[in-house]
């Protein structure tokens, strides 16, 4: 595999990733693409297949494993899978697209390994856990047994801040986007020529 940038955004559920993948999306000057990834967990609300995720079976998942299908994936609960399928990634390169990617902690990780020279990892920090437990109440889309494993999971993906390339501390959501997007202006316009 070999194509344009890779831009990963990294961090705890609750801590504004996705809000700033989404702005960087509307950004046209920066050509990026959203990179959907592949999960084996259920549809919440109105999630749509191949808009939000590939979604499939924990054996239709599986299978793709074995098929070794997948730049990474993940088993991030039990029975609950999530990855990122080779073919999405060369599809969008295909178009000229730079990829980003909304994701967890270990799959950004393992995508900067393989591909140390044309990523672009950040991580995205949250004020504190416990702005995070606040901010998971708020969406109302989870148990509560479920955030508290959330959070749990939080401290440990906290600690792995320091292995990302930047670190956005979204303390202040337009702060926070401005800095996204100068970050991702700045590496998508490397090495044009």
């Amino acid at each position: 595999m070999k194509g344009g940038k890779l831009i990963i955004f990294s961090a705890p559920s609750g801590s504004g990733k996705t809000t700033i993948v989404r702005h960087l999306l509307n950004q046209p000057e920066l050509n990026l693409a959203f990179s959907v990834s592949a999960t084996s967990r259920p549809r919440r609300g109105k999630e749509k297949n191949k808009e939000h995720y590939y979604f499939m079976s924990v054996s239709e998942f599986k299978n793709h494993i074995k098929n070794d299908d997948f730049l990474e994936w993940e088993e991030v609960y039990r029975d609950n899978f999530y990855g990122t399928l080779k073919s999405e990634v060369e599809r969008l390169w295909a178009e000229g697209k730079n990829v980003i990617f909304d994701i967890d902690v270990v799959g950004g990780l393992r995508i900067k390994k393989k591909f140390p020279e044309q990523t672009l990892a950040v991580f995205v920090k949250p004020p504190s856990v416990d702005e995070l437990k606040i901010r998971l109440k708020k969406r109302s889309t989870e148990s509560d047994d479920k955030i508290n494993m959330r959070i749990a999971k939080a401290s440990v993906e906290l600690a792995t801040a320091p292995q990302f390339d930047r670190i956005i501390k979204n303390y202040d959501l337009e702060v926070a986007l401005k800095e996204a997007v100068d970050l991702v202006a700045t590496f998508v316009a490397e090495d044009k020529e």
